[in-house]
């Protein structure tokens, strides 16, 4: 991985050495380490941001390390189906239909099956794509084909935006 792109792994490492040191610093009396060491867990917070980082425009996502993925097509189908359903459960309890209404929780509810499916699925092969990836380029670093690893770099770019789409719209729906 190359020193522009943002890491979970790394934050993690980050954190814990600006942590040692900051209690270094603090236990010897040295604030010059304790302050370099508190720079370096906010630099690894940031950086730990940062990799988690997406922008999603309808079923498209790209992420912080120019990784790019789109949805699997059940997440749209089932936020379709939960617009759809609330409407007609709208409609129905406006109006007194209920039918409709009945019709429209369960599409709603059928909605929100399909599009966790969805999820599910584009979270399950991002991780795995981008282990995938992460062995391929190990391996192409081995053996010194640097073309093959990027492409591996790539792999996981690309499926660390899938899994972190996902787990974006999961967070979204839990905080709602």
């Amino acid at each position: 991985m190359s020193d522009n792109q943002t890491s979970s792994l790394k934050s993690y490492i980050d954190s814990a050495t600006g942590t040692v040191q900051s209690t270094l610093g603090s236990l010897t009396g040295n604030t010059a380490d304790q302050a370099k060491g508190d720079v370096t867990k906010d630099h690894a917070a940031a950086e730990k941001d940062a990799s988690h980082t997406i922008g999603k425009i309808g079923p498209y996502a790209v992420s912080s390390s120019g990784g790019i993925s789109s949805d699997d097509p059940r997440r749209t189908e089932g936020s379709y189906d939960q617009t759809m359903g609330s409407a007609k459960e709208a409609v129905g309890g406006l109006f007194g239909a209920e039918g409709l209404k009945k019709e429209g929780q369960q599409q709603n509810a059928q909605g929100k099956g399909t599009e966790a499916e969805g999820q599910l699925s584009d979270y399950g092969h991002g991780l795995k794509d981008r282990v995938g990836g992460t062995v391929g380029g190990i391996a192409a670093g081995i053996t010194g084909d640097s073309e093959k690893q990027q492409e591996q770099q790539l792999k996981h770019d690309d499926a660390k935006t899938k899994q972190r789409s996902a787990e974006h719209d999961i967070q979204k729906q839990a905080d709602a």
